[in-house]
């Protein structure tokens, strides 16, 4: 709530199918400004002995990581046209901290709202999926912070039924389940109600993709998501959406770990870090074209 190599094509928020519009399907045309496009970027140097060092041997005994992903929402973290590689800016940029690690990945696809659990039980040595830090999250599992986003609405062309983000009230709008934007959303419906005005009818879908596509069709009259992912998705859709308002209440996203992995998360960090002194972060940021997001410095639980 962010990858292998990529291939230059059109891509958008998971593999969706629009009667009467037009598809957001992972297996679009191929065009050159594909955000993305290009060979895969690796850090500088590879593997940095001090850091990989820090790796619990628990982890590095097979040399991999095992990270749990909602691969529903593009550009951070989606699926590529074979409908099972995960690929995304998210992935490019956890690729490269493994790798300052001396470790590989291995990308498991989970529902959003089952990652924190799987990575609280076990299952999960880490997940990768546009997780904003707050403090709820913060007593379940250790955030590692490297991106920063905000939120931001959309709307269908034109706006035709009047959509104003601070004054909503009787509105549908679209949201993943589970994200930061249902609550958002919860507070602003109340107060609507508290006005005397109609509720926001807050429409919950698992994966931004469904929600986008409901928008798209004319089933919703709004959507709010992670600013990164609503400005790829209304791009994707040639017109058919546009940004609605500023973005606000920027966050960090932050990598999930066990609360009881402090060392892995203390490496982890120190290799994100690493990798924004060499510039490998900003490289991959702008190949994506989400470096409005960058931010200078990383920490364990900000």
């Amino acid at each position: 709530m962010i990858t292998g190599s990529l291939r230059r094509r059109a891509v958008a928020a998971g593999a969706l199918v629009l009667t009467g519009a037009l598809a957001l399907s992972a297996c679009g045309e191929k065009e050159d400004d594909t955000p993305g496009a290009g060979a895969k970027i690796t850090p500088a140097g590879g593997a940095d002995a001090r850091l990989a060092g820090m790796v619990p041997a628990d982890v590095k005994a097979d040399g991999k990581i095992v990270i749990g992903v909602d691969a529903a929402y593009a550009p951070n973290e989606f699926l590529d046209t074979d409908g099972k590689t995960v690929i995304g800016w998210d992935r490019e940029l956890f690729d490269a901290v493994a790798a300052k690690l001396g470790l590989k990945t291995e990308w498991v696809s989970s529902k959003f709202d089952d990652i924190l659990p799987g990575v609280q039980s076990g299952k999960y040595e880490g997940g990768v999926s546009s997780f904003t830090i707050n403090d709820e999250r913060k007593k379940q599992v250790l955030m590692v912070s490297y991106f920063n986003a905000g939120s931001q609405w959309a709307t269908k062309k034109g706006n035709p039924v009047g959509v104003q983000p601070d004054n909503a009230c009787g509105k549908k709008v679209a949201v993943q389940k589970a994200t930061v934007h249902v609550e958002d959303l919860e507070k602003r419906s109340k107060a609507c109600t508290d006005a005397g005005k109609p509720a926001i009818s807050i429409n919950q879908y698992q994966a931004q993709d469904q929600a986008t596509a409901a928008l798209v069709s004319g089933k919703e009259d709004a959507s709010v998501a992670d600013s990164p992912i609503i400005a790829y998705a209304v791009k994707q859709t040639n017109g058919q959406l546009d940004l609605l308002g500023d973005i606000y209440d920027a966050a960090p996203y932050g990598f999930l770990f066990k609360k009881e992995q402090t060392q892995l998360a203390q490496a982890v960090q120190e290799a994100t870090k690493a990798l924004m002194t060499d510039g490998t972060y900003k490289k991959i940021l702008e190949k994506w074209n989400v470096q409005a997001g960058a931010i200078n410095d990383t920490a364990v639980n900000p």
